[in-house]
């Protein structure tokens, strides 16, 4: 514990939320504007500058997208259990920042990336070294070390600002969240335009190299406000008491659960507890064994279970049940976002081959610039949708949210396969126009541009945008509401989690469909030239994915059981942040 730090039960904290505020929100700018001006230009930094494939170049952003979301399991982890969000931030910041340099190195210094390959197609093109490549995956490394501390614990850290049991505390967490999600869409497009065609145009080593200048921003505002912040002491995993509940569970498996097992089951709550006392439900059973109170088994006198590995509470139990009862919906999300991973680098790569000229000057939208309509299209929606949509539908369903959160995810999905469809056919505009008219250039190591104007992409991204914010802010929210209240940091790991298995999911169908997919003699449905691939064909394999997706979703929903307190029988609603043993 730092000189500093008091624990609450010793001193009530010193909720400094405005003060703290530029500091916080400053970090999250620059670190936003940091790393999505680095990723966002990725794929064709890989296609350019280290001369590699389509296929691969793709393959590893997917691999690198999916550990950077998969690694904030292990961040929310030892956040919650060792480091407190403080520590756990203030270490990933520095860790992002020294990979965003190692990364501008390699552009900058000629011996780290391959020589340019020449413009003609059968020029001879030399690819990395194990030396250029080596120094390449560090940077990658450092960047998921950054990427795995930062995304579960921003939000929260943030939001640990402010007093929850005041009503100005709560307004200061209302208008973080505020900022935060505008400080987001503000970086999204900075990076998708300036940053990108900087990057794109004038040169990469400065196109880097500005992201990391502002990452370096973000570190210098983290901790220049460390003296007034209110660090979160770690209060020790939720996973060990979930772990308690299978040991628990399988050893007592022969036990035979009582006829009345909600009054003569282990019941024991904690007094003091901010969390809800969760009533008992009758789905998965055999977990309810984990608290069949034995011979063997020992009480202490505050009613707590002598030996935590031998008996578990009920409220241990249905605390696992709630996890175990979103995996289904889960995995129908890891499905979904093969839509987004796709409209986030293949639509690049049909840019690339489109007419990207503005109006009727010289200037080209930079390929990676178009994803912002993505963006765009989801800004605009979510204001429409949230001030005149859920108002009409409340009036029709009498419900608060207007719709279920898992019909609002159904919706999203629906229109997830609207999204490939209109993608295809867009698609197959495209090379038709780029075989059958006259071409506006060739680009190295691809093909021929089309004459199809690349505004012609922008409905997909729009309809993927909207889709975007059905689904993915649905499943932020149902996570968050349906997970144990002690929890929720690792409720927002599950949602990049999801987005994590995706990307290996989108890695390896992109990689099978390679192999396996012939269109002439030598090509396939992602060859380098898209005019000699059948990209459509893949689009319209995944809209077939989705489609038997929306129906295991559609199953799932049907059988799906919302969680419930003693005191309610409806969704437990979103509850106010609650104070976790602050400090000073």
């Amino acid at each position: 514990m730092e000189k500093n730090e008091v624990a609450v039960t010793k001193k009530e904290p010193n909720y400094r939320g405005v003060k703290a505020m530029p500091f916080v929100i400053g970090n999250e700018t620059f670190e936003k504007l940091g790393t999505i001006g680095t990723s966002s230009n990725m794929l064709v930094y890989l296609s350019t500058v280290f001369n590699m494939s389509s296929i691969s170049a793709t393959n590893l952003i997917n691999i690198f997208n999916g550990t950077c979301n998969f690694g904030t399991l292990f961040g929310a982890f030892f956040s919650d259990t060792y480091l407190g969000r403080y520590k756990t931030l203030g270490i990933a910041s520095v860790s992002s920042f020294l990979g965003m340099l190692v990364l501008t190195l390699t552009a900058a210094v000629s011996a780290l990336h391959p020589p340019k390959c020449g413009a003609e197609e059968s020029s001879k093109c030399v690819g990395p070294t194990p030396g250029q490549y080596a120094f390449l995956f560090s940077s990658f490394g450092l960047l998921i070390v950054g990427a795995s501390g930062i995304r579960p614990c921003n939000l929260a850290f943030g939001a640990d600002q402010f007093n929850p049991n005041t009503d100005s505390g709560r307004k200061g967490i209302n208008s973080f969240f505020n900022w935060y999600y505008f400080t987001f869409t503000f970086a999204m497009m900075i990076s998708l335009t300036l940053i990108v065609y900087v990057q794109s145009n004038m040169n990469w080593a400065i196109g880097l190299g500005i992201p990391t200048f502002l990452m370096f921003l973000s570190c210098a505002f983290f901790f220049i406000g460390s003296r007034i912040y209110v660090k979160v002491l770690p209060e020790g995993s939720p996973l060990t008491s979930m772990a308690q509940v299978l040991v628990v569970a399988f050893k007592k498996r022969k036990l035979k659960l009582p006829e009345q097992p909600w009054c003569n089951l282990f019941s024991y709550f904690p007094p003091n507890s901010i969390k809800s006392k969760l009533a008992y439900s009758d789905q998965l059973r055999f977990l309810n064994k984990a608290a069949i109170i034995t011979e063997v088994d020992e009480i202490n006198k505050d009613g707590s279970a002598a030996n935590p590995w031998g008996l578990c509470s009920i409220q241990q139990v249905e605390e696992m049940k709630c996890v175990i009862r979103v995996i289904p919906i889960w995995i129908a999300g890891i499905i979904y976002h093969v839509v987004i991973g796709q409209m986030q680098t293949y639509v690049v790569f049909q840019a690339i081959q489109s007419n990207r000229q503005l109006g009727s000057g010289n200037f080209q939208i930079p390929a990676a610039s178009y994803i912002v309509f993505m963006m765009l299209s989801l800004t605009i929606w979510i204001p429409i949708y949230d001030r005149l949509i859920v108002p009409f539908l409340r009036r029709i369903t009498r419900k608060e949210e207007g719709i279920s959160l898992l019909q609002r995810v159904g919706i999203g999905m629906v229109l997830a396969i609207v999204t490939m469809l209109v993608s295809a056919l867009v698609e197959h505009r495209r090379r038709t126009l780029a075989l059958t008219h006259p071409t506006l250039g060739l680009v190295p190591r691809k093909g021929a541009i089309s004459s199809m104007s690349g505004y012609w992409l922008i409905p997909q991204l729009a309809i993927a945008g909207i889709s975007e914010a059905f689904t993915v802010i649905g499943l932020v929210e149902f996570f968050y509401k349906q997970f144990p209240e002690n929890m929720r940091s690792f409720a927002g790991s599950f949602v990049f989690c999801a987005s994590a298995m995706s990307s290996y999911l989108s890695s390896f169908l992109i990689s099978v469909v390679h192999q396996t997919t012939r269109v002439g003699e030598t090509d396939n449905w992602l060859s380098e030239d898209l005019n000699k691939a059948r990209l459509d064909y893949f689009y319209y394999l995944i809209a077939g994915l989705e489609m038997l997706n929306l129906v295991y979703f559609l199953i799932c929903t049907k059988y799906y059981k919302y969680k419930t307190t003693e005191n309610s029988t409806a969704d437990v609603a979103m509850k106010e942040l609650q104070p976790q043993k602050p400090i000073v």
